[in-house]
């Protein structure tokens, strides 16, 4: 009896390191198929050209640091584009004041402009104006305004620009062209193409 015993431990013995291997096998193909997948990156979707929110009837100030008022926005419908931070406005009334206090405003039946308002596209009836000054010890500026079916402003710049005809009137002054670029700053005007002008003569001082 115990001869039987021995000889049945030594063959247990035998094949007791190869059940162990095929236990911890099994353990281990156990752990793998029931162990949380790490998760997958979400895949970012493409931002498609669709307004992610709209304004009726709104109007957005802007003021600087001193709580003077920069620049205004009014329209009737209003329409924010995610993929490139441009917002579309209907019936456009757009107004801006500069540190000297000029006034400059603009009106359209529909504006395109960037994120932060310093570039404006109108299209449809458009009007650009700036109000007429008289600044301290300097000669008065004249009012000026252009007028087109398309302006391109760059409110920082002081520039407006079209490839299309337009209008333009300085004081009692006014010409025509079928294109124009306009900088403020540096003084320079611009007109291409067939270019019209009518000059009044100015008012006799007694």
């Amino acid at each position: 009896m115990t001869s039987r015993l021995h000889l049945a431990w030594e063959r247990l013995s035998l094949y007791l390191p190869v059940l162990l291997m095929g236990l911890l096998a099994l353990g281990s193909w156990w752990l793998v198929r029931n162990a949380p997948r790490p998760q997958q990156p979400a895949q970012e979707r493409p931002v498609s050209h669709e307004p992610d929110y709209y304004m009726r009837d709104f109007a957005v100030k802007s003021f600087d640091a001193t709580g003077r008022l920069q620049s205004e926005i009014r329209g009737t419908l209003a329409r924010h584009y995610a993929d490139n931070d441009t917002l579309e406005i209907d019936q456009a009334r757009m107004r801006s004041v500069n540190e000297e206090g000029r006034v400059v405003t603009a009106r359209a039946n529909r504006a395109l402009s960037n994120g932060d308002g310093s570039e404006v596209q109108l299209y449809g009836n458009a009007i650009v104006t700036r109000e007429a000054s008289a600044p301290e010890g300097r000669a008065p500026v004249p009012r000026l305004e252009f007028q087109g079916e398309f302006l391109h402003a760059w409110v920082n710049e002081e520039r407006v620009r079209s490839d299309q005809p337009v209008t333009l009137k300085r004081g009692a002054d006014t010409f025509t062209a079928d294109s124009m670029d306009y900088d403020n700053l540096e003084q320079v005007m611009q007109l291409r193409g067939r270019v019209r002008g009518t000059l009044m003569p100015a008012p006799v001082r007694r």
